[in-house]
């Protein structure tokens, strides 16, 4: 596919770049998830954004549905969602795409497994889509969602540190954020984030629906390997998070990502399974 979409839109070949590795990062993550499930489960991807890995999915034998509209910070996105759908076309493997927000996603029960990678700090009210996914999914579903933990003070799409809270941190880095040369479109992508914490979604978790989610602790360390291999994520994380991740694997701290409580990590990976 790679060939397919730098064919056809060679001054796109880094924002293909950096996808196709976010798309093989993320079907890393939930091949755990993948495993477990029966011959054609039905799968959701919430904000599916360039498409790659729910074709990906969905050419391994998955029933996909991909949610995506087009968010603020991401409409550099478009054409590229209609290639690779079109490639997938020709494939036969194109997935369902439905174009609505998670919180308007109107699915009940539908669903074996759902999933987002990078996605859960960009929606506009995750309480809602929290609700939205869970009632999707079928008895004895699951849903994994990778994102930024803004207990942690820092921010990774513009690789600065937080001071506060968002607004705080705007007044501080403002002109740092309006310049920033690795994020497409940076007062949108700004304007999308929505701070969400270990603690909120474990709150709402236990709330709304009187269960424990589970947070993978090696989510962090994952991602320090992988700024310390993956030249597209260096480039686009910045050199705090290149030179943070070369201290720890110097000292061998880097193990130590491993046993940190859910809560103080970067980064969180969150699964959550309705009862059979």
């Amino acid at each position: 596919m790679h060939e397919y979409l730098r064919s056809r839109a060679p001054e796109l070949d880094g924002v293909v770049t950096d996808y196709v590795g976010e798309a093989r990062f993320g079907a890393s993550i939930i091949t755990p998830d993948l495993a477990a499930l029966p011959p054609k489960a039905r799968v959701l991807e919430v904000g599916a954004g360039a498409m790659l890995l729910s074709c990906a999915l969905q050419a391994a034998g998955y029933d996909v549905t991909a949610l995506e509209p087009v968010g603020a910070g991401f409409s550099h996105m478009a054409r590229l969602r209609v290639l690779v759908l079109d490639y997938a076309r020709t494939q036969g493997v194109p997935p369902a795409v439905v174009h609505v927000p998670a919180e308007a996603l109107e699915a009940r029960a539908e669903f074996d497994f759902a999933f987002s990678i990078n996605v859960m700090e960009h929606v506009h009210d995750v309480a809602v889509v929290l609700q939205r996914v869970w009632s999707s999914l079928r008895p004895g579903g699951a849903y994994r969602f990778v994102c930024p933990n803004y207990s942690f003070p820092f921010e990774p799409h513009f690789g600065i540190p937080t001071f506060g809270g968002k607004s705080l941190t705007w007044r501080i880095f403002q002109r740092r954020i309006l310049a920033s040369r690795v994020v497409v479109d940076p007062a949108g992508t700004w304007a999308s984030l929505n701070w969400i914490t270990v603690a909120r979604v474990r709150q709402l978790y236990q709330r709304e629906f009187g269960v424990q989610p589970r947070f993978d602790r090696e989510i962090s360390f994952r991602f320090v390997r992988r700024a310390l291999t993956d030249p597209s994520f260096q480039r686009r994380h910045g050199v705090i998070m290149r030179r943070l991740a070369a201290a720890l694997d110097a000292t061998g701290l880097i193990a130590l990502a491993k046993v940190v409580p859910a809560i103080a990590q970067p980064a969180m990976s969150c699964r959550l399974a309705r009862p059979a």
